[in-house]
This record gives structure tokens, C-alpha cells and sequence, in this order.
């Protein structure tokens, strides 16, 4: 059996595989070595997923984990790897970026522009095995154009200036029970502001068909388009429309790009840009895609 793991910052979704196709998953608080220790990173599988995973495993040995995820940098990698086979002492841990694993369940083994609209954001053009080129993130700070978290940032940003107007700030303030002071701790003293940022984003899906609202989640998907989508039309060379060139097939993977479909798709089609295919959730690619890599139970 092999053991499948797609995690952003804020959930770890899992899927455990044997032989005769059947897969049962789990979830767990997300994880991400740019944010968490190796000890932290240990103590959310074995305290999180163990309990949920341990009866199943009677059924046959654990061959391999393929663990995509938020964070998984070739310098940080490392560390999921080793408390993954910290537990599961006789599974090969194989730990890629949420990049690739979303590539993999948009696009199998075919090219395409992969994208994830979640929690975080990113792109890449996958050649059908690899990510061969990308424009980094550079996370909620100074990028994720599209994510959940950037939209949180700027939907508090533009209610603490008063740039929305007061029936707006004071909805927003009293569903989520927040003063200016409460968030300015969230944002700058507290672990994870951008969970924290991401969750208040919701406000945005509440309260779409408000001009105000949509206007922001529009100019939200724009800047996702403009500062990294229109990269790859330079690097693959194309010329003309993207409706006339199977080269620039793109998909979304990621929370965000599910719930705002209708804006996100408004925004693609006013760049001539097609969309491929959309996916709540990675792992039901990913299952597909590594089907082959279980072996027969014994």
C-alpha cells in the first residue's frame, strides 16, 4: 500500500491506497517546513494522522509516501521526509512541492499551466513529468496573488481605511467579532496570520453579489493573471490567442479557485485565456496518477 499526501498551510488531506484500488482518506492541520520545525512536523502526523491511519495498516506493508506540499522546497524537504520516516519506519518518503502534486492531478502525465488558488497561490508549466519552468509566489507578503490569504489581507486592509464603506466595516468587524486591535495582533504577534487572514476571506464568497465585494475579488484574480499568467505566454513562445494553442492548457487546483469559479472564469475570459479544468481538491488526481505505484498487498 502507498500512502498519498497533498498539504497546504492550512489542512493536510491524505489518502491511503492498497492494491485493490481502495483508498480511504483523512485530514489533518496543515503543514508546511517553511513555517514548522521537524519536531512540529512529527508531532502533527503522529498525533493527528496516526490514530486515524494505524488500524488500516494491518493490511499489508507500507512500500512509499508521496508527500506534496505547501513549503517543500529542495532545502526544506528535508524535513518532512524525516518525520514521515520517523513513523512509518518502512515506507520511502518521497516529498515534492504542492506545485508538482497539483500538476500531476490536473494534467497526468500531459503538459499544461497548473495553478493553485488556495490558502497560498502558484503557477508552473508542467511538462508531463516535471515542473520545467515557474513564477515564484513569493507568498502572501510579497506575492500569492489569487490566494485566500492575500484576499484576506486586502478585503481587513480595505475595511480598517474605510475604503468600503461603513454598512461593510461594521458588518465585517461584528461577524467575526473583531476590533482594529484584535487584527493587528492576528497579523503581526500571532503564529500563522496567513490561516488567520485566509479564514476572514470567506467574508468576500458571503457577500459577492455586493459591487464592492466583486470589484475586489476581480481585481484580485487580474493581478493573479497579469503578474504571473502572462509570463508563460512570453516563455513558451506563443503568439496570438491562447483559445488557438493547445501549449497553453491551464488548470486550477485550491479551494479559491472552486468557491469564486464564476469570477475567476469572468477574469481568464477577459484575457482570451481558456481554463481547463478546476479542482476543489488535488488527491483525486493524485490518486489516479499513482495507481500504478502500489503493489500487490501481501
Amino acid at each position: 500500500m502507498i500512502l498519498i499526501a497533498d498539504s497546504g498551510s492550512t489542512k493536510t488531506h491524505w489518502s491511503l491506497m492498497t492494491a485493490n484500488g481502495h483508498h480511504q482518506e483523512y485530514k489533518t492541520d496543515g503543514i508546511n517546513p517553511m513555517l514548522q520545525s521537524e519536531d512540529d512536523i512529527y508531532r502533527t502526523i503522529s498525533d493527528q494522522l496516526l490514530p486515524q491511519v494505524g488500524p488500516q495498516l494491518w493490511a499489508g506493508e507500507m512500500t512509499h509516501i508521496y508527500f506534496y506540499g505547501a513549503g517543500c522546497t529542495p532545502e526544506k524537504k528535508e524535513l518532512v521526509a524525516n518525520a514521515l520516516q520517523g513513523i512509518f519506519k518502512h515506507g520511502e518518503a518521497v516529498v515534492a512541492s504542492d506545485m508538482l502534486g497539483a500538476a500531476r492531478a490536473l494534467f497526468g502525465r500531459q503538459k499544461g499551466i497548473a495553478c493553485i488558488l488556495g490558502t497560498g497561490s502558484g503557477s508552473c508549466f508542467y511538462d508531463g513529468e516535471k515542473i520545467e519552468w515557474s513564477v515564484p509566489s513569493l507568498g502572501y507578503v510579497l506575492g500569492d496573488e489569487g490566494s485566500a490569504a492575500t484576499l484576506g489581507k486586502r478585503l481587513v486592509g480595505d475595511v480598517l481605511k474605510n475604503l468600503l464603506g461603513e454598512d461593510l466595516k461594521t458588518a465585517f468587524l461584528t461577524e467575526y467579532n473583531l476590533t482594529q486591535a484584535d487584527i493587528l495582533d492576528h497579523v503581526y504577534k500571532q503564529p500563522f496570520p496567513n490561516r488567520w487572514l485566509a479564514n476572514l476571506a470567506r467574508f468576500c464568497h458571503e457577500h459577492l453579489e455586493d459591487d464592492r465585494i466583486y470589484r475586489m475579488v476581480y481585481e484580485h484574480f487580474d493581478s493573479f493573471v497579469t503578474r504571473n499568467l502572462t509570463q508563460y505566454y512570453d516563455y513558451l513562445g506563443v503568439t496570438g490567442d491562447w483559445t488557438t494553442t493547445s501549449k497553453m492548457r491551464v488548470g486550477f487546483v485550491g479551494s479559491v479557485a472552486h468557491y469564486y469559479f464564476d469570477v475567476l472564469r469572468n477574469v481568464m475570459a477577459a484575457h482570451n485565456y481558456p481554463i481547463a479544468g478546476v479542482l476543489q481538491e488535488p488527491i483525486e488526481g493524485l490518486i489516479t496518477y499513482h495507481q500504478k505505484d502500489v503493489n500487490p498487498t501481501t
